[in-house]
């Protein structure tokens, strides 16, 4: 698939170029969040970070990450110059291409950046694509969005990607465990889901879609889904509900 919108922001990593301090700001952010997430990341995640070959004390080289995932998912971690148009952004997810920043914050940032960097992209995103249904809704929420012009239509399904892939949890064996990029990169957001000070509600397309996001707080409310299949069939009816408005 020939990319159009996203062209202007494709890039390359070159990973020879990262510094031992940068690789070792890499390890101490990992040395950070790998107690929590062994304890709380759900089993997909934990199987894809493994699956997707993720080093403790280096950088990842996204063209070894890619040759990992592609036969797998068709999934590719592709870089990109920095932050992404929504029409960009949706091209790439319908053609299975991850856009996936190469820079790395700094040692004095390691709690929090406002941009999405490396450690976010992979370290938080990308093991799931390695699972298959997660990523099949992911190609699919990239098609459908796509092809949506209307603004308010493309907000509401906004809320459906915070919601799962930013921001999702799972039940598992009757417990609550992550698996959404936000809360699987940080601290705060993870901690919060642990010890409660977060309500979580079963899953409801309904109310998922109608509940704004807040990106300059810690979360109050998220959603657990029972199964990833869950959320793509959510992503089909909400699909279908937005073909039967056009």
């Amino acid at each position: 698939m020939a990319l159009v919108a996203a062209a202007p922001f494709l890039s390359e990593q070159r990973y020879q170029d990262y510094t031992a301090e940068q690789h070792e700001v890499w390890a101490e952010l990992v040395r950070r969040r790998r107690p929590q997430i062994e304890a709380y990341a759900c089993r997909e995640f934990l199987e894809g970070y493994k699956i997707i070959g993720l080093e403790d004390d280096r950088l990842p080289n996204l063209s070894a990450i890619s040759a990992r995932l592609k036969p797998r998912t068709g999934w590719s971690a592709t870089p990109v110059s920095g932050f992404l148009p929504s029409d960009a952004f949706f091209e790439m997810l319908d053609a299975r291409m991850f856009p996936t920043t190469t820079w790395l914050r700094s040692r004095d940032s390691l709690g929090y950046t406002p941009e999405p960097d490396i450690f976010h992209d992979v370290f938080g995103h990308v093991p799931m694509h390695a699972h298959p249904v997660f990523a099949d809704f992911l190609q699919h929420y990239g098609s459908v969005c796509a092809r949506i012009k209307e603004k308010e239509t493309l907000e509401r399904l906004g809320r459906l990607f915070w919601y799962t892939v930013e921001f999702g949890l799972i039940r598992e064996g009757g417990k609550v465990k992550v698996y959404g990029s936000g809360v699987i990169s940080s601290q705060n957001e993870c901690t919060n889901v642990i010890e409660g000070g977060c309500e979580v509600r079963d899953f409801s397309l309904d109310e998922v879609l109608d509940t704004p996001v807040k990106v300059d707080s810690i979360h109050k409310l998220l959603f657990a889904i029972e199964s990833f299949e869950q959320i793509y069939a959510a992503m089909r009816e909400a699909e279908t509900r937005m073909l039967a408005r056009s």
